[in-house]
């Protein structure tokens, strides 16, 4: 009996490997020793009603620790794909997340992606969780990958800004998958180019809200963000030929609603992106606007609220130098709250901020490299961005300034 269970078992096994042209399990490992420094100003002093203000300098908010994903994310994945004939190809991919440095989060959700798709000459179509569109332009043209202290500045700002209004409870410590559309969205339906294009590339993506509706709309019960909050339409378009990579990306990302107000809140985000390879040095280049708008059914006698922009640009660089990479970047964003000027008050200033980034990596092999990357951001009027780590002190008069970072690491992947 005993033997005749194994080959069942290993018909069946037989059987998923004649049907499956293919699977495979992959993963990254990246741990380093990362170190965060934030530090805010008291910018105040004395004043005629306030003469004997004592100013109290700065305040340093600063942490060590063992981190993860500093060159590359983290993650275990599965990926694999069945020749249907006929040119016809169905696919899936699942992967997941890993906090190497203190094994909390192994496959416990495959936030990172999880998708199904059917392809062929037509292109592909694909279902379920993915990297956003926009987000592709952030990622691809950074030198730093959007990893570790030296991720650019868009991608740090855009993070927050395009947050849902009252994200989904996160499990910890799981990734949590309902907090924004910025990285990557969930429940969406996208569309692939082919790729023998010429080089043109492209797809399309919406994503699909899953709220509740109700007949007749009284029926709706009053709770904000039930109704619309979740939904993602985008595209991207570029052109990829020898050492010419350039791609244009909008997407519109529905962050909050208000269903008996009548209001529903988007941010829509357009960036394009290049890249050269000249051969001893890539340079590449991105431009970014993002703005958060407020839809009114009925417009408010006084306006309603003004938009808010975040606009920003990277410019950035690598160096192959035997078998390492040198590579370096400086990005900048400025906020723009599109406040009315106020009679006899001074006009307030935007908040802005600006990121010096430079890292070398070195390949002991084509699966295993060390790296090290320094960072810093200096913060004006009242922007608070960071490298990571810990937040600025922000009471009893101060005001965020600078923030520094270092990663120093190993990535393997297999």
């Amino acid at each position: 009996m005993k033997k005749s269970l194994v080959a069942l078992a290993a018909l069946a096994v037989a059987g998923v490997a004649s049907a499956q042209s293919s699977v495979t399990l992959f993963g990254v490992v990246d741990a380093s020793i990362s170190g965060y420094s934030s530090t805010s100003r008291d910018l105040n002093g004395a004043t005629f009603l306030n003469p004997f203000y004592l100013n109290k300098g700065s305040v340093k908010a600063s942490r060590r620790e063992l981190a993860n994903s500093g060159y590359n994310s983290s993650r275990l994945g599965f990926r694999g794909t069945e020749d249907l004939g006929g040119g016809l190809a169905a696919s899936f991919w699942l992967e997941a997340p890993i906090s190497n440095d203190n094994g909390q989060e192994g496959i416990a959700t495959f936030a990172r992606r999880s998708t199904v798709s059917l392809s062929g000459g037509f292109g592909e179509i694909r279902l379920g969780r993915d990297y956003t569109p926009t987000f592709w332009n952030d990622t691809v043209f950074d030198p730093f990958g959007t990893n570790g202290v030296g991720t650019n500045l868009i991608s740090t700002a855009n993070g927050s800004f395009g947050a849902f209004g009252t994200p989904a409870a996160s499990t910890a410590p799981f990734t949590n998958v309902g907090s924004s559309n910025y990285v990557r969205a969930s429940n969406t339906i996208g569309y692939f180019l082919p790729p023998n294009l010429g080089g043109f590339y492209g797809q399309v993506q919406y994503g699909f809200a899953e709220k509740t509706k109700y007949s007749p709309g009284l029926a709706t019960p009053d709770v904000a963000n039930s109704q619309r909050q979740g939904r993602y339409v985008g595209g991207r378009f570029g052109y990829a030929n020898g050492p010419l990579d350039v791609a244009l990306a909008y997407g519109s990302s529905t962050v909050g609603d208000q269903f008996y107000v009548g209001t529903t809140t988007k941010v829509n985000t357009l960036n394009l992106g290049a890249s050269y390879d000249f051969g001893p040095v890539k340079l590449f280049g991105e431009l970014s606007r993002a703005k958060n708008k407020v839809d009114y059914e009925v417009t408010p006698f006084a306006g309603g609220r003004p938009d808010i922009d975040l606009t920003g640009y990277l410019l950035g660089v690598t160096v192959p130098v035997g078998a390492g990479l040198i590579r370096a970047s400086y990005s900048s964003v400025k906020y723009d709250y599109n406040q009315p000027a106020v009679l006899f008050q001074p006009a307030v200033a935007d908040p802005k901020a600006n990121k010096l980034a430079i890292g070398y990596v070195h390949n002991l092999s084509k699966r295993t490299a060390l790296y090290a990357t320094v960072a810093r951001v200096s913060n004006k009027n009242g922007a608070a961005l960071t490298v990571g780590g810990p937040a600025f002190v922000t009471t009893g008069g101060f005001t965020p300034k600078t923030s520094t970072g270092y990663d120093f690491g190993i990535r393997h992947a297999f």
